[in-house]
């Protein structure tokens, strides 16, 4: 989709200013002086018509089009202008995330802010991974630079080499227990069970484990927290679940679970809203349950798709 605009002589610098800072955000790329280009997708199509209703009420002019191809350039040489515009955005952000890493060998670095800056510098590459649409090959080193930070900021290496490996055909048939009034950690869990391990698995909410049940997120459950592992987590891995999507939720989930800044996603706010608001309402766990797994099915898909994108 290609954008072009014009604003009045009268006005001012700060109006042409603000809106350049905005295309920049929605990830626009710009192949020729005043023509912005995004994707063919409908939240870029609506970033831009807003953009162009803004200008025209300002007594601006601005068109949005949607082209096939433009003459005399490439596919290829069309995604290279999106990668060019990403580079600078991750070389502005690269020399401080390397300013981190080195910072973390140091005696004291989680006492002067490490924790706080790394969450910052998660929120500005995940504000630029939002927007590089065609993933650019400049974010690789950033992502490993930061996932290095992580690890030694958050140490859990033995934790995870001490949950084993289970065969999921040995879970099937089986019945399984959580605490009544299911939240984030048990809700997840529950959808994992259905979509990766037994669709027809029978779950029953009690604070009391039956002999044979398998017991999770719960004291002394079969599958439970360990180190700095939510429920969800300790699950995925003890079952060889490696879909990127469902790394990508057991981010989400692990953070609202435990809260210590270890990730910082976008979609983390907006998810806990919505199930803070079915926890303060007069829902049975079973109704709970239902809606946790259409919502995680939902999540799913719209990760999936983001990763592919």
């Amino acid at each position: 989709m290609v954008f072009t605009y014009s604003l009045p002589s009268r006005e001012n610098s700060s109006t042409r200013v603000s809106l350049w800072r905005r295309l920049k955000r929605i990830g626009a790329a710009s192949p020729k002086g005043g023509v912005f280009i995004l994707p063919d997708r409908d939240d870029c199509l609506e970033s831009f018509q807003w953009m162009a209703q803004e200008i025209q009420q300002s007594k601006g002019e601005a068109l949005v089009m949607k082209v096939e191809h433009f003459e005399g350039l490439s596919e290829k040489h069309v995604i290279e202008f999106f990668h060019s515009a990403r580079k600078k955005d991750y070389d502005e952000l690269l020399p401080e995330v390397k300013t981190l890493h080195k910072a973390v060998g140091k005696a004291k670095v989680q006492d002067q802010g490490g924790h706080d800056r790394l969450k910052k510098l998660r929120t500005r590459f995940t504000e630029i991974t939002e927007v590089d649409f065609f993933r650019s090959p400049h974010a690789a080193k950033i992502k490993e630079l930061l996932d290095e930070i992580e690890a030694a900021l958050h140490p859990g290496a033995e934790e995870a080499a001490s949950i084993r490996a289970l065969n999921i055909s040995d879970y099937k048939g089986r019945v399984w227990v959580t605490r009544p009034r299911p939240y984030v950690d048990r809700l997840a869990c529950a959808w994992l069970i259905r979509r990766f391990v037994d669709a027809e698995a029978q779950i029953h909410y009690s604070d009391t484990p039956k002999k044979d049940e398998l017991s999770f997120d719960m004291k002394e459950a079969v599958f439970g927290h360990r180190g700095n592992f939510c429920s969800f987590e300790v699950m995925m891995r003890s079952f060889g679940i490696t879909d990127d999507a469902v790394k990508s939720l057991a981010e989400i989930i692990h953070e609202i679970d435990l809260r210590d800044g270890r990730y910082h996603r976008s979609e983390i706010e907006g998810i806990e809203l919505v199930l803070k608001g079915w926890r303060q309402s007069d829902l049975a766990d079973a109704e709970l349950e239902a809606r946790g797994i259409l919502f995680f099915d939902g999540l799913h898909v719209a990760l999936a798709a983001g990763e592919k994108a």
